[in-house]
């Protein structure tokens, strides 16, 4: 009785560990195309044109389409912001009159 046990424990884990494995090489461009899409990094340099100029909603939304990042902010001296980094988040900094002095991703 125990060696039927025993093999039954065995083939149970082959099942467990077969679901957990990776699929073979037969799908990886279908993978990576779906990352690459979901995430895209932030060129800082890009959106550099918008230094100078007065922030607004359209110069935002030019320079976040230019750096190519996902989402984008328009940052004032004393707002309050949240630490995490994002690679794919443009930020343009501004001075108390709403001019960019500096363009960031993060």
């Amino acid at each position: 009785m125990p060696w039927k046990l025993a093999s039954f424990g065995t083939l149970l884990t082959a099942l467990v560990l077969t679901g957990c494995s990776t699929p073979g090489t037969s799908e990886p461009a279908k993978d990576t195309a779906v990352t690459d899409a979901g995430h895209s990094r932030c060129e800082a340099k890009a959106a550099e044109f918008a230094i100078g100029q007065k922030a607004s909603p359209q110069l935002l939304e030019q320079a976040r389409s230019r750096a190519g990042a996902q989402n984008a902010r328009i940052l004032k001296p004393d707002d309050m912001v949240t630490l995490e980094y994002r690679s794919d988040r443009l930020n343009l900094n501004t001075d108390d009159n709403l001019v960019i002095n500096r363009v960031n991703c993060g």
